[in-house]
């Protein structure tokens, strides 16, 4: 893998002011008044102030500052990119403006699925335009054009990659960076990627995807959790010359200090509309595969993956009920003012791997059973048409998931070559 050459940082001062903007003085932040959290109903992420602390990379502005001084600059980028300011992560400043304020020559945004200030619903077209607050120039990758435009990246001599990602396949800014990885191949950029904690890192699991299945929900045969970091899937996609044309992205990772893939990280900003807390995230493996289905995953309530509904499961069976609602990232979500019959789940202790039980329960127990699966979405989301002919069967979730054992294994051993982490 090629490596951007560190070059000598021309001025200390800057650094030093830099730091003392984006990042605060962790030694101080004691001193700070009571912060609050960013998100209602997000816990945030408690951070101990001692060796084990995790810090982002981007909050490691000594070891990136070099590589941007007098550089042309573009940043995919979305809420999550953010430089921390206090030891809870419950402050903070965006990444952008802190190379605004520093008067770095940062060019333009791209923008993923859910947009830069991540208020776009999964699925809604992201325009291209400026950013209201900084005025800077958006480039959506998300809609029409995945990809970046040899013409965007005209006037960009680097560019950053800072994205808190969750670690699941149809979770789509790993699409994102597999995009700007061969748009910066292409056009001889380098690309700087600040990596985060994969709050799913922990494990490996669910059915791998078949290339006949290939779409944006999932670009590459790799398991539904593939336990790697936006980092280490960056090396991956280069060493396993996924890039179209098998082309090599001049790529350098700043590494998230004292994390390892045991060690359990609480995300502090929602990532994305729909994924509102740490047991949406753990749950959202399992019920993301309803996404696939004609049955509500909880968008339209304050449950976001966090229960599963929809009005012709049996009521008999299923006591719980709710009605979905449009809603901050749900402006038009299944079952819309409908009465849902389903189950909640935001007790739910499931930790480490893909659940099938809920979307067998409810395909068993629907009333209608033709109305359950959507079925060219749901193998989008699977990446293999084998699970949906599998439930339909009547087959076990045990027997199912021996069936993804072989390939789990193949990938494990190809996983452990990428590893930046433990």
């Amino acid at each position: 893998m090629m490596q951007l050459k560190f070059i000598l940082l021309k001025n200390t001062v800057l650094l030093f002011v830099f730091i003392l903007i984006s990042c605060g003085n962790f030694s101080g932040a004691k001193n700070e008044k009571s912060p609050t959290k960013i998100d209602q109903g997000f816990a945030s992420s408690q951070v101990n102030s001692n060796d084990n602390q995790i810090i982002v990379g981007a909050n490691q502005t000594e070891k990136y500052m070099p590589l941007l001084q007098g550089k042309r600059i573009g940043v995919v980028a979305n809420l999550t990119s953010v430089i921390f300011k206090n030891e809870a992560q419950t402050t903070y400043t965006h990444l952008v403006d802190s190379l605004l304020a520093l008067k770095m020559d940062l060019r333009k945004v791209f923008s993923p699925e859910h947009g830069f200030r991540g208020n776009v619903d999964a699925g809604e077209f992201v325009e291209s335009g400026k950013d209201t607050k900084t005025g800077l120039p958006i480039v959506s990758l998300y809609g029409k054009n995945k990809k970046a435009s040899k013409e965007s990246l005209k006037d960009i001599d680097i560019m950053i990659f800072d994205i808190q990602d969750v670690g699941v396949r149809f979770y789509t800014y790993i699409s994102t960076l597999h995009y700007m990885m061969e748009s910066c191949a292409e056009a001889n950029i380098p690309l700087l990627i600040l990596d985060r904690p994969n709050p799913n890192g922990h494990y490996v699991d669910g059915p791998t995807l078949e290339p006949e299945n290939k779409s944006f929900l999932g670009m590459h045969p790799i398991p539904l959790v593939h336990g790697l970091t936006i980092g280490e899937f960056a090396q991956m996609l280069n060493g396993e010359k996924w890039l179209e044309n098998q082309a090599q992205c001049n790529i350098t990772v700043i590494p998230a200090k004292n994390y390892t893939h045991n060690k359990f990280y609480q995300v502090p900003i929602r990532p994305s509309p729909n994924l509102p807390n740490d047991q949406a995230i753990k749950l959202y493996p399992s019920l993301g595969l309803f996404e696939g289905t004609n049955i509500n995953a909880g968008r339209g309530t304050e449950f976001q993956f966090q229960r599963y509904g929809a009005p012709f499961l049996d009521k008999n069976v299923f006591l719980f009920t709710y009605t979905p609602k449009e809603s901050f990232g749900a402006k038009n979500p299944k079952h819309k003012d409908v009465l849902c019959y389903g189950e909640d789940l935001k007790n739910d202790s499931l930790y480490a791997e893909v659940s099938l039980k809920w979307l067998i329960k409810a395909y068993k127990h629907a009333t209608d059973k033709s109305k359950v699966f959507n079925t060219e979405n749901f193998t989008k989301h699977a990446g293999t048409d084998k699970l949906q002919k599998q439930i339909e069967a009547g087959l076990s979730e045990a027997d199912i998931k021996a069936t993804w054992q072989k390939d789990l294994e193949a990938f494990k051993k190809l996983r452990a070559k990428y590893l930046i982490y433990n």
